[in-house]
């Protein structure tokens, strides 16, 4: 393990019920990072997300994904939402969604830097459950300051 939950919590300013990063298992500065959210029936967004069928939104794997890639950014430019900053998701590009996350499932979700310049991310993502691929994004993130 990388980081617990404890840790994740000061590198992502996200707290209940949109903290969607429960452990990061890999993380190389600059590169990659793994990250792992346990899809428990508790979330609230299963009493109204088809409540006899429950599959989590794609928008909140998409945002799983877009908060493991603020870790990675915050990590690799030694910054805390503490510090006053924040990552932003600004954008998302080749969006796929390849099967539906259940209660129960465990979301790893991967991140690549692909590029940075003047504080804008580009990060390739995929997000899997036991091996099989979920979906799959470009997510473009931006590091501001905010007061």
């Amino acid at each position: 393990m990388v980081m617990d939950i404890n840790e994740i919590r000061e590198y992502l300013p996200h707290r209940y019920p949109f903290l969607l990063i429960d452990r990061v298992t890999e993380l190389s500065l600059g590169e990659a990072i793994v990250a792992y959210k346990n899809v428990s029936i508790n979330e609230p967004f299963f009493n109204g997300h088809f409540p006899h069928h429950p599959i989590m939104p794609g928008v909140l794997v998409l945002e799983a994904m877009a908060q493991a890639c603020g870790i990675l950014g915050f990590k690799t430019v030694n910054k805390l939402p503490a510090d006053g900053y924040v990552y932003y998701l600004v954008g998302s590009d080749n969006v796929r969604f390849k099967r539906p996350v259940m209660p129960g499932d465990r979301l790893r979700l991967e991140a690549k830097v692909e590029r940075e310049k003047r504080g804008i991310w580009k990060f390739a993502c995929r997000a899997t459950v036991d091996g099989e691929l979920v979906c799959e994004a470009d997510v473009i993130c931006a590091e501001r300051k905010v007061s």
